[in-house]
């Protein structure tokens, strides 16, 4: 299956969390898109609400299918720690997802796009693999050329607070990963427990 490129606003109603980490989607109507979205009160059976985890955060970081289940499985060889805590620190250390923390782009989205047209740098180097592996201490900044970008502006102008894994200098608009974040930095609303169980039993 490939990445999900659809509305985000009807998945975000769907699976009840917001993805766009605004909460806008959620504001207005609350409740799965569709004629029976309003009055769906079914129970969801333990696979569907194992299900229901691993897309919330599947979604949330923007992967595909394949791309998500290979993550897991290399943080399922990560001897320290729990399974679920390691997987979710690698979603964090991903390319795209360090230029959102250090509020360079709005959403992942666009982070993701911004990495994509070339416009983030590595330790000086120009990197456009957004799945890349973000060591702590390499300098992520935008190439000379990228710096007066209108979105980029507009992001850091919105921009409310950034995780204490991450520094950013706004003179020289640059960041690191300092350190690992912690599981209680991460985001709240998904029970990766329940994601461990749905590939354990697959």
């Amino acid at each position: 299956m490939s990445r999900y490129t659809g509305p985000s606003w009807k998945v975000s109603r769907r699976l009840g969390i917001s993805l766009s980490g605004t909460g806008k989607e959620l504001a207005r109507r609350p409740y799965a898109p569709g004629d029976h979205g309003q009055n769906n009160r079914r129970k969801l059976s333990e696979y569907g609400l194992q299900l229901r985890e691993k897309q919330k955060l599947r979604m949330t970081y923007g992967l595909s299918e394949r791309q998500f289940s290979n993550l897991f499985v290399r943080a399922g060889k990560i001897r320290e720690g729990r399974h679920g805590d390691n997987f979710m620190i690698l979603l964090e250390r991903r390319l795209d997802n360090v230029v959102y923390r250090l509020g360079l782009a709005t959403t992942r989205r666009q982070a993701r796009q911004l990495v994509n047209h070339g416009h983030i740098t590595v330790n000086g180097k120009r990197v456009d693999i957004p799945s890349y592996e973000v060591k702590i201490g390499e300098v992520i900044s935008l190439r000379e050329k990228s710096k007066n970008l209108q979105i980029v502006k507009a992001a850091l102008e919105s921009i409310v607070g950034r995780p204490q894994f991450v520094t950013f200098d706004d003179n020289k608009l640059e960041g690191s990963l300092v350190r690992l974040p912690e599981r209680d930095e991460l985001e709240g609303e998904v029970d990766e427990a329940l994601i461990v169980e749905y590939y354990n039993k697959l």
